[in-house]
């Protein structure tokens, strides 16, 4: 997990080729006018999932973990409570992971939690199971899967 200020995004183009194309589409001057919905980068290998969205709060708030694509969560507007934990370290599995949506969800509570204001990002890769929207208030975010295939 990687988190930082999108001013900071050229530490890290090198993790990944796709890095740098995930943040230029973060740094558009549109983004926060941009509709809800997909927008595709590079196909599936690559595309950002734009959306304003209540918190549920930690109670409802659910652990997810991918295994095909890492996630850049970005906070355009608003704030974010996400909670983390070690993909590794969850025994509680909601159901079987669902390859068609490249999801799992897990009942274990969060080890603990960050705060992602306007302008931050935060970069899960699959080891690192997440709970956005965690807290109570609303965020507008955008979401760029990056595939690891």
């Amino acid at each position: 997990m990687i988190k930082d200020k999108l001013k900071n995004f050229r530490h890290f183009i090198k993790i990944r080729p796709e890095f740098y194309r995930s943040f230029e589409f973060l740094s558009r001057k549109d983004l926060p006018g941009l509709a809800d919905g997909d927008y595709a980068i590079d196909g599936k290998k690559l595309f950002a999932i734009l959306s304003h969205s209540q918190g549920k709060g930690v109670s409802k708030a659910l652990l997810e973990a991918h295994r095909k694509y890492i996630d850049i969560q970005f906070v355009i507007e608003g704030k974010d409570l996400i909670g983390i934990k070690k993909t590794g370290e969850c025994k509680s599995g909601l159901g079987s992971y669902d390859p068609e949506k490249d999801i799992i969800f897990f009942t274990d509570k969060p080890e603990k939690y960050l705060k992602l204001n306007p302008g931050e990002f935060v970069i899960f890769f699959p080891e690192d199971a997440h709970a956005p929207l965690s807290g109570k208030t609303g965020a507008h975010k955008a979401v760029i899967k990056v595939s690891i295939e």
